[in-house]
């Protein structure tokens, strides 16, 4: 009898185990498990998801930079940027010369970034960063993007907001909804696309549009109400704020820092590392 409940147990155990990390990617463990799960798999991401470039450009580069086409330097937020999947297929779109930010909590995958863009490394900025707290002023991109993320963040309902600050009115937010079969097993993080749709309306944004995108995934489309603005101010000095205080930041031999003392390094591959901010 007694190796009958091991057995039953080692089953429950592998089955918890199974959930926590393969099918929940370690979300339900804190952002650290999160990223060190992206950690690991960074140098082979990229195969395991299978990214097909035409795919990619009919449904988010080519659709991006034609909806950003009549700003003269568009400049955009892409959190849970990963391998740089978003900024490799919109940069490959003819005529497009905004510039992007990237960020991300797991490091090695912003390496992977950085190696995969050399070909637009004067348009890009990779941070290392929390995305709970977005180190940037108020209403400062014309788009925020986050693609196959948020259900995997600590608090999506935060990141959604510190998205929306950050966005100026008129500005793009494109993300994405977890659906499929394996949604279900992520209580509390995804939802229904009806209900998803309503929630994005409550936080004021208008023309939300879902599409259908994956298997296990919609796309949406939304436009922050109010007048609209374009920020006069994109460089990179002039927006980025300190995430434990969010006072203004400032280049001092390669490192950012505020009037606090809090500093950051910028990594000899470019990357500003803010989640080692000291």
């Amino acid at each position: 009898m007694l190796w009958v409940i091991l057995i039953i147990t080692g089953f429950g155990l592998i089955g918890i185990l199974y959930w926590q990390f393969i099918l929940a990617e370690g979300a339900y463990l804190g952002r650290h498990a999160v990223a060190l799960l992206y950690d690991w798999s960074a140098h082979i991401y990229d195969r395991i998801k299978g990214f097909d470039p035409t795919y990619e450009q009919w449904f988010l580069g080519l659709p991006l930079s034609r909806a950003l086409a009549l700003l003269p330097d568009p400049l955009i937020l892409d959190v849970a940027t990963g391998t740089a999947r978003l900024a490799r297929t919109l940069y490959a779109q003819p005529g497009y010369h905004g510039r992007m930010i990237g960020l991300d909590y797991s490091r090695k995958m912003l390496t992977q970034a950085v190696r995969k863009t050399q070909a637009w490394k004067k348009q890009l900025t990779f941070l290392w960063q929390d995305a709970s707290v977005l180190p940037f002023s108020d209403h400062t991109f014309d788009a925020v993007t986050c693609l196959e993320a948020l259900e995997f963040m600590p608090d999506p309902d935060q990141v959604l907001q510190e998205m929306l600050r950050v966005l100026r009115p008129g500005g793009i937010l494109m993300i994405t909804n977890r659906i499929g079969k394996d949604a279900r097993w992520l209580p509390g993080r995804t939802y229904p696309t009806t209900d998803f749709e309503s929630k994005l309306h409550a936080y004021a944004l208008e023309m939300v549009r879902t599409q259908p995108w994956q298997v296990d995934y919609d796309l949406i489309w939304a436009v922050k109400t109010g007048i609209s603005t374009p920020p006069a101010l994109h460089s990179l000095a002039n927006i980025i704020r300190c995430p434990l205080c969010q006072q203004a930041m400032y280049i001092q031999a390669n490192t950012y820092q505020c009037i606090n003392g809090h500093t950051a390094n910028i990594a000899l591959d470019g990357i500003i590392e803010l989640a080692n901010i000291c």
